[in-house]
């Protein structure tokens, strides 16, 4: 079972990878969902974390709010994700909406063009898709190398026990194309709930280790 820790900055980086987590993924403000961290943490942070042999997922977010991004928010992004990449990040975390509830294709085509060889992650923005087109952007997202999907599988205001059936919808509709990542209310104390009824090999959290 891989461990990815969500932290904030680098405060808890040694603990947390002491404690048993696989990956990180790196972010700043966690109380608005995550956004980019600084130069100085990320390039701490990526350095720490290769030296104990543990990969860094970056988080790629100019700002809290929604997901729905202005070109020169794009132009921000692509910014980050290439400093990020020469920082030696081993991928990144990003997601970008339009205002009708679908994925800003233009906007993603852009930042994977630019992420090419990093490992992509889109993040919980998935679960602000529209319910109906949610299988279609994990076709979507598939066909466009994306890794995996970070979900919590409905609203962030339900515990994730009660979106497994959801969740397990999400993963058998994938179908091994692309990795359906469980997150959001995931502890040491849910866990093997969580992993055993959706046979997941990753998960994600911020207290997913003891």
């Amino acid at each position: 079972m891989l461990k990815e820790v969500c932290v904030e900055n680098f405060t808890n980086v040694p603990e947390v990878i002491a404690k048993g987590a696989d990956r990180i993924e790196l972010c700043d403000n966690l109380a608005a969902g995550g956004t980019t961290v600084s130069h100085g943490v990320a390039e701490v942070t990526i350095t720490y974390c290769h030296g104990k042999n543990i990969k860094v997922m970056s988080m790629v977010r100019p700002r809290g709010g929604n997901f729905v991004f202005s070109k020169e928010e794009v132009d921000m992004m692509k910014r980050d994700l290439v400093h990020l990449k020469e920082l030696g990040t081993d991928g990144v975390v990003l997601g970008c909406l339009n205002d009708t509830g679908w994925i800003d294709e233009d906007a993603m085509i852009t930042l994977l063009d630019v992420a090419k060889g990093l490992d992509i992650t889109f993040h919980m923005a998935f679960d602000q898709i529209s319910t109906e087109n949610q299988l279609k952007a994990i076709d979507w997202l598939a066909e466009h190398r994306v890794q995996r999907i970070l979900t919590h599988g409905g609203p962030l205001d339900k515990k994730i026990e009660e979106n497994l059936v959801r969740l397990k919808e999400y993963i058998d509709y994938a179908n091994g194309r692309i990795i359906i990542l469980p997150g959001g209310g995931i502890s040491t104390k849910n866990l093997d709930l969580i992993t055993s009824t959706l046979n997941v090999r990753e998960v994600h959290g911020t207290k997913i280790v003891d």
